[in-house]
This record gives structure tokens, C-alpha cells and sequence, in this order.
């Protein structure tokens, strides 16, 4: 399990660990019966405090996507349904693109100057040119 944080981005860190775990699921890199490392483990991989992933895995567990069973570990609980897949997708999309126009702002772009270059953007993607992130 991939999992990336982004301490600058001004969301919060268990937020982060909830969606990327949900976009995980929904994508299908995460499956059905699949074990998620334990609480303390993800901590320290992500070097966090152990209380934020408690809380992300509390989350996701009373959406119903994994199920912590004490003694044997945290699992992908169900697979989603198709609704719920597209649930969690565009959720994804949603907080993808209002953490895309608050560093936008932030940055001091108009929506014009950011709406030109998503659609200069889009219109490349869709004639075979797929975006490329500049880090």
C-alpha cells in the first residue's frame, strides 16, 4: 500500500491517509481481503503520530471498507459496489481539484488564468498528449 503525505498541503494528515485509501480501493490496487498494515506500522512508515492513522482507520471502518479484527490485523472489508467505486472516485476527483484551485489561489492565479490552462491542458489529453505533472 502506497501511501504519500503532503505535511505542506494544508489537509489534514489523516484526511490524506482516508482518501488515498479509499482512491486505492476504488482504483482496485486494493482488494477485498487485502491486509493494510497495522496502526502502528503506518505510523511509523509515514512518521506520524500513531493517534492520526488510528483516527483515518476509524473513518474507513465505519464507512465500511475495512474491518480492523484485534489480534489478526486490518483488511479490505468488502468490495465496493459499482455505485459506491464511483462514489469514492469522485470524491477523489473533488478533493484532487479543490486542493489543485486553493494552491492555485494561494499562488495568486485568477480563475480565468486557471480555467485557460485546464482546458489548454484537457484539450492536449484528449488529442493523445496525457498530462504531465512538472515537480
Amino acid at each position: 500500500m502506497q501511501i504519500q503525505i503532503d505535511f505542506r498541503s494544508g489537509q489534514p494528515i489523516y484526511l490524506q491517509i482516508v482518501e488515498q485509501v479509499q482512491q486505492q480501493i476504488a482504483s482496485g490496487a486494493l482488494k477485498q481481503g487485502d491486509q493494510l498494515p497495522t496502526v502502528r506500522q503506518l505510523a511509523t512508515d509515514l512518521r506520524v503520530n500513531f493517534n492520526t492513522v488510528a483516527r483515518a482507520y476509524h473513518i474507513l471502518d465505519a464507512a465500511g471498507l475495512i474491518s480492523t479484527q484485534h489480534g489478526r490485523g486490518t483488511y479490505v472489508w468488502e468490495a465496493p459496489t459499482p455505485e459506491t467505486l464511483q462514489e469514492l472516485r469522485q470524491q477523489g476527483l473533488n478533493g484532487l481539484t479543490g486542493r489543485y484551485l486553493s494552491e492555485a489561489a494561494r499562488l495568486g492565479y485568477t480563475p480565468d488564468e486557471v480555467l485557460a490552462e485546464v482546458e489548454a491542458q484537457v484539450t492536449g489529453w484528449q488529442n493523445g498528449d496525457p498530462p504531465q505533472g512538472q515537480d
